[in-house]
């Protein structure tokens, strides 16, 4: 199961089914470091993490001590983080990627990606990661050079500390930028993907120009409040589990499965042992031509995370609807 793996532009493998690790602002302490241990023991080898998730330290502590006790070697274990929006000018991608580097306490990244387009205004050296006025609006950096942050990232590259570097949360014009001023093209784009947001445009986009997709929020952050919701929500639709049913699956597999055979990779959340070990029970299995087209047909571009205090920036990547 942990074995099935896509291969990246660059010739690395990337996992197809990763463990995320967001759980908000204010992360409950330890969750995520327990977490991680008991997915690597279930067999996960991809962690998808960041440093606004303000949870790197637990999971490098994870990390380590599965190292330790040898259920893993590093080289087994496939680490995301991400450059977070504070850090986006050329100068401070290396003190940001350090900090990550040394909270992980690893000696290098197996991906590093730009957390999302929009830049917020930076506070020296490790601030608010966000910055806000005195009526809570988001102070944004609106002359971000993408390109000029790009060539930072490669230079990471170049000095062995990350193997694949790439982007999250870019529309197509945003990466046909990187494309058309990069040495080391983008070889990962991390977006939401899920039934009701296919982005069937921007995952074709991507993989045309040899980029490959990891989804997060691959189950429609059933998390979220139900207001959030479109009715039904995703995991309760009665196709899904009509299909759950017939495979004899649970309708988060038939969702997973749905997008491993699109090609893309998933990170879906979860700090309990029996759905981690279900959500790497999706290889087992293949959806037929119609139930895929079935699937497809579900769409109604609705975002889980639609990330609203970002839409008043310029850099803001979801004001297109690029399906």
């Amino acid at each position: 199961m942990a074995g099935q793996k896509a291969r990246l532009s660059n010739g690395a493998q990337i996992p197809l089914v990763g463990l995320g690790t967001w759980l908000g602002l204010t992360p409950p302490l330890g969750i995520m470091y327990k977490a991680v241990k008991t997915a690597i023991d279930v067999g996960y080898r991809h962690i998808d993490t960041a440093l606004v998730y303000g949870i790197e330290t637990e999971v490098g502590d994870a990390v380590r001590e599965k190292i330790a006790d040898k259920t893993i070697k590093r080289e087994d274990i496939f680490i995301t983080s991400k450059l977070w929006s504070t850090f986006m000018a050329p100068e401070y991608v290396r003190p940001a990627f350090n900090r990550t580097l040394k909270d992980l306490q690893l000696d290098y990244l197996d991906l590093y990606l730009i957390h999302k387009p929009t830049g917020y205004q930076h506070a020296d050296p490790f601030g608010p990661l966000l910055p806000t006025d005195e009526d809570g609006n988001i102070l944004f950096n609106e002359n971000v050079d993408h390109a000029g942050i790009w060539r930072e990232m490669e230079k990471l590259v170049d000095d062995g500390l990350v193997k694949t570097i790439g982007v999250s949360n870019f529309n197509h014009h945003q990466i046909q930028h990187l494309l058309d001023n990069s040495t080391i093209k983008p070889v990962v784009n991390q977006i939401e993907v899920q039934p009701y947001l296919t982005q069937t445009k921007l995952v074709d986009f991507c993989q045309s120009n040899d980029i490959h997709v990891t989804a997060f929020g691959p189950l429609g952050s059933p998390e979220k409040a139900e207001s959030n919701q479109p009715d039904p929500p995703l995991l309760k639709n009665p196709k899904i589990i009509s299909l759950a049913k017939r495979y004899h699956k649970t309708t988060a597999q038939v969702i997973l499965r749905y997008l491993i055979q699109r090609g893309i990779s998933v990170v879906p959340k979860s700090s309990n042992p029996g759905r981690m070990r279900e959500n790497l029970q999706v290889f087992d299995f293949v959806l037929s031509d119609q139930d895929m087209r079935d699937l497809a047909g579900l769409n109604q571009n609705w975002r889980a995370y639609t990330n609203p205090y970002d839409a008043k920036s310029c850099n803001y990547p979801f004001h297109e609807v690029y399906d």
